[in-house]
């Protein structure tokens, strides 16, 4: 693990167990930990809760949720969080843990790109598939206009209705919300390199369909350049070979993908699987270091499904261990949350 300089205990911030990752997978946790009076800190880069899940898709419906046979990436994110609120969360938002050590009192410590200084017995490591960023266009100037009229992602509807937009991108993300956001603006363009997709085939078939019956169209080429003042978008210029069009528009969606590292996790000497993932064991989900634990896409183990619903499982099963780290001089109980009139007043519902 990487040192991190130790500092005075006034200025550290103490719980009992850190969650690196406020997805799904660490939001439930908090409720699994919570359940046993455990208090939990999450650190996340992100500058919401929801993860990958809210990031990359908070409209589009998840159809694998144990007992919700439809649910937004959004949506699921709201109930965790109401799952999770009798147990008060403490969440640190758009920071990146640099640093995890172990303190000679045997907690860990870990050090934020903030210079936040948290301690905890147990770590949990719910980061998904690790830190990620948007792949940007390769264009000069995109700054002022993201977030106000240059998106990487749908985070609201409304951002988009009754817009001129153009979408760049030639996958399932580029072709779905092509197909999703059509009845709800003025005009839609998208735009490929070429005219080969990597999305679903029934995806690409309804795109062309609508393209031949006029109601969007289809522009081959790149993009080159973003017109505008104020962050506000007026045009975009597309370069297809040695020609460029300026087409009209005051929005733009770009869907290239996500760079995904496991960032400064890959520096803390835990056990890696093809370098990506970080070994458990499965019987406690606990990494090659006593006291921390992974949970979620993050963790490896011979049959691993990436799953949410197998993350909440893992979840279940670290926060057992994790009281027998936090509280080694009191017994652990097992109890039901529909007898048990001590979880009931945990979660305030008795």
């Amino acid at each position: 693990m990487s040192p991190a300089e130790f500092v005075s205990p006034l200025a550290t911030q103490e719980t009992d167990v850190l969650i690196i990752g406020a997805g799904p997978v660490g939001l439930f946790a908090v409720f699994e930990l919570g359940l046993l009076g455990l208090k939990a800190r999450l650190i996340d880069t992100l500058d919401r809760p929801g993860g990958q899940c809210a990031e990359l898709y908070p409209e589009k419906p998840i159809y694998d949720i144990p007992g919700l046979p439809s649910v937004s990436g959004q949506e699921l994110t709201d109930r965790l969080m109401q799952q999770a609120a009798p147990f008060e969360p403490d969440f640190r938002f758009s920071q990146r843990v640099e640093h995890l050590s172990k303190r000679p009192d045997g907690r860990f410590q870990i050090v934020t790109d903030a210079g936040e200084v948290h301690v905890a017995p147990v770590v949990f490591i719910a980061a998904g598939a690790g830190s990620f960023t948007p792949r940007k266009p390769k264009i000069d100037g995109l700054a002022p206009y993201e977030g106000k009229s240059l998106f990487y992602a749908v985070r609201s509807r409304a951002d988009f209705e009754g817009r001129d937009l153009v979408i760049t991108g030639g996958g399932d993300s580029a072709l779905d919300w092509t197909l999703d956001l059509l009845p709800d603006v003025n005009s839609l363009t998208l735009v490929h390199r070429r005219d080969k997709f990597r999305a679903a085939p029934h995806s690409v078939a309804a795109m062309e369909q609508v393209v031949a019956d006029g109601r969007m169209n289809f522009v081959l080429g790149e993009l080159d350049s973003l017109t505008g003042e104020n962050g506000e978008l007026t045009a975009v210029t597309i370069r297809n070979k040695d020609e460029t069009t300026a087409i009209p528009a005051d929005r733009l969606l770009t869907f290239f993908g996500l760079n995904i590292e496991l960032g400064p996790i890959a520096e803390w000497s835990l056990d890696l699987e093809d370098g990506k993932q970080i070994r458990v064991d499965t019987e406690k989900f606990q990494t090659s270091t006593p006291g921390i634990f992974a949970i979620g896409d993050i963790n490896w183990y011979p049959g691993k499904l990436k799953l949410i619903l197998s993350g909440f499982h893992e979840g279940a099963l670290a926060a057992q261990e994790a009281f027998r780290i936090a509280r080694p001089d009191e017994k652990l109980r097992f109890q039901y949350t529909t007898s048990s009139s001590e979880l009931q007043k945990r979660l305030k519902v008795a």
